[in-house]
């Protein structure tokens, strides 16, 4: 029987507690984490690990699309973005290509701030500040 990891604990138990926006936000900063080790693994020709972490950033994406709401208007246009950035993922991984990396990451990054700003937002109308209170 191994040891369980306090960190790992840690962090599966934020994810079983998290609201679905605070779930969504945790994909695109593992999305960002994924793509600088795949970058990193890339330059230091590790290409094991490099395809490793393509593939996981490339899940993740997945994830957002399966996840993604169709409910609402935006979603058609999400879902083209989140299929090119999965298309370009594919193609930066096959071609060792940093510059494709640059470019998905920089969509990663704006789509995570927007959805950290709708986040604030979100919580500064229900509990009227930017977290909720302690009580």
């Amino acid at each position: 029987m191994s040891i369980n990891n306090p960190y790992q604990t840690y962090q599966q138990n934020a994810m079983n507690t998290a609201s679905p926006g605070d779930l969504t936000l945790m994909l695109y900063n593992g999305c960002l984490k994924f793509i600088k080790q795949g970058r990193q693994a890339m330059i230091e020709e590790r290409y094991q690990d490099k395809n490793t972490n393509m593939i996981k950033a490339q899940k993740i994406i997945e994830e957002l699309m399966v996840t993604l709401n169709t409910d609402m208007e935006i979603s058609q246009s999400m879902m083209q973005l989140y299929d090119y950035l999965n298309q370009r993922l594919i193609e930066a991984n096959l071609n060792n290509d940093t510059a494709i990396l640059n470019e998905v990451e920089d969509f990663v990054v704006q789509f995570r701030d927007t959805w950290k700003e709708a986040l604030k937002v979100n919580r500064q109308q229900q509990y009227g500040t930017g977290t909720p209170s302690q009580g």
